[in-house]
Parts: C-alpha cells; structure tokens; sequence
C-alpha cells in the first residue's frame, strides 16, 4: 500500500493504519532498533512505540515521508532506551564500587595514626592559648596607632594568617 493511502488510513482513525504500517516497513524499523539496542525484544519494544507514537501524532501532523518519518521515531526510542539501559548499568556498577569500598576502608590503615592525630591537637591547643591570651585591638586601633589605613592593616593581617597557614601544613 502506498504511503498516502496508509497516512489517510491514520487519519480516519481506522486501525488497520498500525497494520498496513507494520506490513510495510516492519523489517526497516527493526533494522533501525537493532543497530542502536543489543536486545531484539528491546528492538521489538521500539517498534511497538514507534506504532503507538505514529497512532498519536499523524493527525494532524501529515508527514511528508512516512518512511523517514516512522525511522527517526524508532530511532528516538531505540536511543532513548540505550541511554536508560547504560544509565543504569552505570548506577549499578557505582554502588557497587561503594559497597566495595566502604569494605575496604575497614582494612586499610588510616593514614594518621594516633600519635600524629595526638601531636596535631597539642599544637592547636598551643595556637588556640596563645592567641586567647593576647590583648587584640581592633583593626581601627591599629590603624590609627600605626598611622596606616584599615585596608593596610587588612591585608598585613591577611598575609600573617597564610604565612601561619603555610607554616603549620610543613610541620
């Protein structure tokens, strides 16, 4: 049956549309699935869609190209359905690196030990003594005893903070 006659059938809403489009262009379609999906009864899936979405949207659409038409909804499917299936395989395999994993931490030792993690929080509490001890003026204290601006002030107390920084990740 020619193209025109199986978009009026379609049209008219007559269900032998969906069959004389399956005579047609069945084999097609499949070829179309079965490039993109590694599963024929995926593929075969498709072609139901594919059916369904041309039983949807030929009215009104009036496709030019039925063939081309019919291929590029199959495609569609075929890529849709490709991207679910890796997208899950994806997720699969991510849980189970982390289940992994988290199996494997129990058995890796930790890379601080417990005379280093001791050593660290003897220094902080040094930093935090000393610092809790001095008499602090504000930055506009500062700046007016020293004759600077605040913005000065700033960036000096800025740098003495990275050079601290910088001094405590070397120890």
């Amino acid at each position: 049956m020619e193209d025109s006659k199986i978009i009026d059938l379609f049209f008219a809403r007559d269900e032998d549309a969906v069959a004389e489009t399956q005579n047609k262009y069945a084999p097609y379609l499949f070829t179309v699935a079965k490039n993109i999906l590694p599963n024929p009864q995926d593929a075969e899936e498709c072609l139901s869609d594919t059916y369904f979405k041309a039983w949807e949207t030929i009215p009104p659409l009036r496709p030019a190209s039925l063939k081309g038409f019919l291929a590029k909804i199959t495609r569609n499917r075929a890529l849709d359905k490709y991207r679910a299936a890796t997208a899950q395989k994806r997720a699969n395999e991510t849980g189970e690196i982390d289940i992994l994993l988290s199996e494997l931490t129990e058995a890796i030792p930790s890379p601080t030990d417990v005379h280093t993690s001791y050593e660290n929080n003897l220094t902080a509490d040094a930093i935090n003594n000393f610092l809790r001890g001095m008499d602090a003026d504000s930055i506009a204290t500062i700046a007016k005893n020293t004759r600077a601006s605040e913005s000065k002030i700033k960036s000096s107390l800025a740098r003495v903070r990275k050079k601290l920084q910088l001094a405590l990740l070397e120890k």
